[in-house]
């Protein structure tokens, strides 16, 4: 029943650009969910109209790009001609809702988006082969290894070397090749990252690198939570670093090397996770 009315974003839009794209979708219901799913407070608003199957996308520029604004709307289960919704969200639109996927069939040029409640959910195989979920991060992964070796060695200068490195990563990033569920994470953790990263490379005391490397420890693990995995990753905890409070890391090695003590206390901690 077409009972649910659109989200309307009311605000004057800067550095607005104006874009016409297809999203499919059948009634007044779909409208709404696409509509809510679009329109982010003074960054973008969409407009879509169900006998067109026609959206109208303005966005900030400068804070946003109609990728981004599409694949918020393919995780609600709603296709474009550049990303599909994940199969399990489809199903669960209403009767109504379950419009024809013709985009299924069509060429698509970018990536897959993959689905927040199941990472390895499977688009047809009709469609463009997906970007690999962890791609665009492996190198930010690899340098925060290093990085954590080098405090595991204790060797300041070392890790200084490792998070400039790593901190060039984190500012290469390509953020249009992640996988929805990343990229969402991202958003959130960047810029903590990035801080936690320089205040790294600023310092010449090892006790106040590993200090901000638990920081960055709990970015990479929020990341890694959603990202696809070549190899387990185990997630560890020491009980007496960070004054007792304790503190987190990840290695690629089931066996402990402690980062916040390095040769004082190697062994101390557990794994208390594994991410595959």
């Amino acid at each position: 029943m077409d009972c649910c009315h659109s989200i309307t974003v009311t605000a004057k839009l800067k550095n607005a650009k104006t874009e016409t794209v297809r999203i499919y979708g059948n009634c007044n219901m779909c409208k709404s969910k696409i509509e809510k799913a679009g329109n982010q407070r003074k960054v973008a608003k969409v407009t879509w109209d169900k006998d067109t199957q026609m959206a109208t996308i303005t966005y900030n520029e400068k804070k946003t790009n109609q990728d981004e604004i599409l694949k918020r709307i393919a995780l609600v289960g709603y296709d474009s001609d550049k990303f599909l919704a994940p199969d399990d969200v489809y199903k669960k639109l209403d009767d109504c809702c379950q419009y024809d996927r013709v985009a299924q069939t069509a060429s698509m040029h970018t990536m897959t988006v993959a689905s927040k409640s199941n990472s390895d959910s499977h688009m047809s195989p009709k469609a463009s082969e997906p970007v690999m979920i962890g791609s665009p991060l492996s190198g930010i992964y690899e340098n925060y290894f290093a990085l954590k070796d080098a405090l595991v060695q204790t060797e300041k200068s070392k890790a200084n070397k490792m998070a400039t490195n790593l901190l060039a990563t984190i500012n290469q990033v390509k953020m249009e090749k992640m996988a929805m569920d990343e990229h969402m994470v991202w958003m959130k953790v960047m810029k903590n990252l990035e801080s936690d990263t320089k205040k790294i490379v600023e310092s010449k005391d090892i006790s106040q690198q590993r200090i901000h490397f638990m920081g960055v420890s709990k970015s990479i693990y929020d990341l890694m939570k959603v990202s696809s995995l070549e190899s387990p990753i185990y997630f560890q905890h020491c009980p007496m670093a960070n004054d007792g409070k304790g503190a987190d890391w990840l290695s690629k090695d089931k066996d402990i090397k402690n980062p916040y003590y390095g040769n004082q206390m190697l062994t101390c901690g557990k794994t208390v996770e594994t991410l595959k």
